[in-house]
């Protein structure tokens, strides 16, 4: 897969990119993940990429001749002749929220292109005639679509065969079939102690793992799991 994040603020995300799971999966040529400053696309010396709202009001809009050039920029062209599968995403405080069907459904594309709003927000016209759909992380705003597009492309890289080693982590977890909620997990040491005062006095605080976790009975540990999945 290849993500193209247009953004007037790329370095952000250079230590995002460059560490964990997401600089293994782009070294093993996963995906491919690069970031663009939207004043590439500029036709002005002073690279000029807001401009005051119609209408009047407070901050500056994002205008839309740079993102539509920007877009029509990097969309992948033909491959191995068939059209290559493109989903552009304006990240949006308006926008529909993400959840984990949307990472699957997104994960499905060859190419995805973010794009960061900033400011005030975005020339609506990018909404409706560059991109395919806006999505929000939240009902929240937060200071431009740089931290969306980190959230989204995380999760749906995760998605991707091969970017986490042990498949079966991807297919059993949270918001995945038909639990909401993974189990809870429990690992080393079985018995934790902490010291707590009551009532004046030292006490001692034994917090264990649940016995069933313990017995190798597989069957009864994956009732266990089903019932504390929420």
């Amino acid at each position: 897969m290849k993500i193209d994040i247009i953004t007037i603020f790329p370095n952000i995300f250079n230590s995002f990119l460059k560490e964990s799971l997401l600089a293994r999966a782009q070294k093993k040529k996963l995906i491919k993940i690069n970031t663009h400053n939207l004043r590439k696309w500029t036709d002005d010396n002073h690279k000029t990429v807001d401009g005051r709202p119609y209408g009047g009001g407070a901050g500056m809009v994002l205008k839309i001749e740079p993102i539509f050039r920007a877009v029509k920029s990097l969309t992948l062209r033909q491959a191995q002749g068939r059209r290559s599968k493109t989903r552009v995403v304006l990240l949006s405080a308006k926008g529909k929220t993400f959840d984990q069907k949307k990472a699957a459904r997104l994960s499905k594309y060859d190419q995805i292109i973010f794009i960061c709003g900033r400011y005030e927000g975005v020339d609506e016209r990018v909404a409706t005639y560059v991109a395919d759909e806006e999505i929000s992380i939240g009902n929240y705003v937060l200071f431009g679509g740089e931290v969306p597009a980190m959230v989204i492309v995380e999760a749906v890289s995760r998605l991707i065969p091969g970017v986490v080693a042990k498949e079966e982590s991807v297919k059993n977890e949270s918001f995945t079939k038909n639990t909401a909620k993974e189990h809870p997990h429990y690992t080393r040491p079985e018995v934790f102690e902490i010291k707590e005062k009551s009532f004046g006095k030292l006490r001692t605080k034994k917090l264990r793992v649940p016995i069933v976790l313990l017995s190798g009975n597989h069957k009864k540990i994956e009732e266990w799991r089903a019932k504390n999945s929420k």
